[in-house]
């Protein structure tokens, strides 16, 4: 299974980042978790917009989704002709949401270029992956994700607060793509997203082999993210995301 870091801006895309966004291939199927606004860009840097077999939507914020409404442009009106149709995962409502965002009438809205299918809570197969979500703490429904391929296994947290079930979910997990949005200060509200140290904090609980930092705000400064995760106790390797970053498991 390889991972690669398509974008990994929080909230909205910074100067060196789309939003979130994740190309997970094994055994020639490309899955796409998140597509948030920027992402399409930079994932044709590496992947065709037509070898894309499914995509995973963990949440309707812009950040995690919008890039769809483009996507849906490229799949459509594809000079050669409407690409074939691919499974869109996503919560509840997801088809509806992205056709209100791109103006569309809600029938047939996006569904000529997109197969939407709700999320389940698995485990159950996307392609060559085994796939279990489990909601996490956030202002809308949102999920993370645990998926696994031949023995090895990544868990996206999506956006998140403090959550004993994403331990469970990232539980003895090769690689542990992990939010890490706030710097540890007073105040900070609770189920929306975790600071760095809080991140390192889970991937310790969860005994995962690595821990990626991600959906990095660019108002913060990354480096001290990095050192408030490495002061957290979790003794694994931890890196921050950057775009094009590449982890084979």
């Amino acid at each position: 299974m390889r991972v690669t870091v398509i974008g990994c801006s929080g909230s909205f895309p910074g100067p060196d980042s789309p939003a979130s966004s994740y190309l997970i291939e094994a055994d020639g199927y490309a899955l796409v978790l998140d597509l948030g606004n920027g992402a399409l860009g930079s994932l044709q840097r590496f992947r065709s917009l037509y070898e894309i077999d499914a995509v995973c939507i963990s949440h309707l914020h812009a950040d995690h989704c919008l890039d769809l409404c483009g996507y849906w442009v490229a799949r459509t009106y594809r000079p050669s002709g409407p690409a074939p149709r691919i499974p869109v995962h996503g919560p509840e409502g997801t088809a509806a949401r992205m056709a209100k965002a791109y103006d569309l009438d809600p029938v047939p809205g996006m569904s000529g270029a997109f197969d939407f299918r709700t999320l389940r809570r698995g485990p159950y197969d996307i392609g060559p992956f085994r796939v279990t979500t489990a909601l996490m703490p956030h202002p809308v429904e949102a999920y993370a994700f645990r998926i696994e391929y031949d023995g090895k296994t990544l868990t996206y947290s999506g956006d998140t607060g403090a959550s004993e079930t994403l331990v469970e979910l990232a539980s003895g997990a090769d690689l542990f793509l992990c939010e890490a949005s706030f710097l540890d200060k007073p105040g900070l509200p609770a189920e929306l997203h975790l600071t760095a140290r809080e991140a390192g904090e889970h991937a310790a609980r969860a005994e995962a082999g690595r821990l990626v930092l991600t959906h990095l705000v660019p108002w913060n400064d990354a480096d001290v993210s990095f050192k408030e995760a490495k002061a957290s106790g979790y003794e694994g390797p931890i890196d921050l995301a950057r775009v094009g970053a590449q982890y084979t498991l």
